[in-house]
């Protein structure tokens, strides 16, 4: 069973935190027995869900917690509201803050690993370790914008069922090369129901507007100032290439590298296992390490 906890975000955003761990850690530091906190952040469209299966394991040892971020799951999605990157990262710093969490390892996927290593940049004294799933620090340019709008209107929403909305993300999408079942699954998890069929919980609009604030940009220098441990993640079919992924890990001052089989963008998604066997050796060392800094 999941609990919600209510985060109170940048410009008085209302966001929705979620503990999967059953029961939960009531102490969120538990520096006696070297508990970690962790916060999950998904990437654009995701919602704190899809952490789920993710923050049950980590549950075990450690404190996890997974947040809709604004726009996303059951997080407020103002119409008014800011949708920049320095909106995502002040957010996570208030997660984290009033969540008890920090020092914590921020575990972020696709846009939510730019959030993670961009507030572990601006703020070190929260953050003692950053895993990056599958987000590329390189420019992707207007075209990439482009392309993400014109999919957008391509949905054939509202879905009658969810099984046309695993159908068409899981075969028929455009950009589907291959059946692909996990990732049909995975936007049946971001769709409700409506008065006439089944339609995204966020808004597109604030979507492509997030999106638009870190597409133009390249975010190295950011990545170089992240001094805590930090772990790049691919899938071997994903979106961040291994030269580009391996380039991170050469500029991330403490950076290392895992890449998980048969995966593609949604890593841990596609592969729950592969994914825990590649992030787990991580999140022991940085434990370690920190019972090593209280001896």
């Amino acid at each position: 069973m999941a609990r919600r906890i209510d985060v109170t975000g940048a410009g008085g955003v209302r966001l929705a935190a979620w503990e999967f761990g059953d029961p939960p850690k009531t102490d969120p530091s538990a520096e006696h027995d070297g508990t970690l906190g962790v916060l999950l952040l998904h990437g654009l469209m995701g919602r704190a869900s899809h952490w789920a299966s993710t923050a049950r394991w980590l549950s075990e040892r450690h404190r996890a917690v997974a947040l809709d971020q604004r726009g996303h799951g059951r997080s407020d999605k103002p119409a008014a509201a800011a949708f920049t990157r320095e909106a995502y990262v002040d957010d996570a710093e208030a997660a984290l803050e009033q969540l008890g969490l920090a020092p914590a390892v921020l575990v972020g996927h696709a846009m939510g690993a730019l959030t993670a290593w961009q507030l572990a940049a601006r703020r070190p004294d929260l953050v003692r370790g950053v895993i990056i799933c599958d987000m590329r620090a390189s420019a992707l340019g207007a075209a990439s914008q482009r392309e993400w709008a014109d999919w957008f209107r391509a949905w054939p929403v509202p879905f009658a069922t969810l099984a046309d909305v695993r159908k068409w993300f899981g075969e028929d999408d455009p950009w589907v090369e291959r059946p692909n079942p996990s990732r049909g699954e995975f936007y049946a998890e971001v769709m409700h129901e409506c008065e006439d069929g089944w339609r995204p919980v966020f808004v597109p609009d604030q979507m492509l507007r997030s999106r638009e604030t870190w597409v133009f940009d390249a975010h190295w220098e950011e990545l170089a100032q992240v001094r805590c441990p930090a772990l790049v993640v691919r899938g071997l079919d994903g979106e961040l290439g291994r030269a580009e992924a391996q380039e991170m890990v050469r500029v991330l001052p403490r950076g290392e590298y895992a890449e998980v089989a048969d995966a593609g963008h949604l890593v841990h998604y596609d592969q729950p296992e592969g994914w825990r066997a590649a992030v787990e050796p991580f999140l022991d060392a940085v434990r370690s390490a920190g019972d090593a800094g209280r001896l």
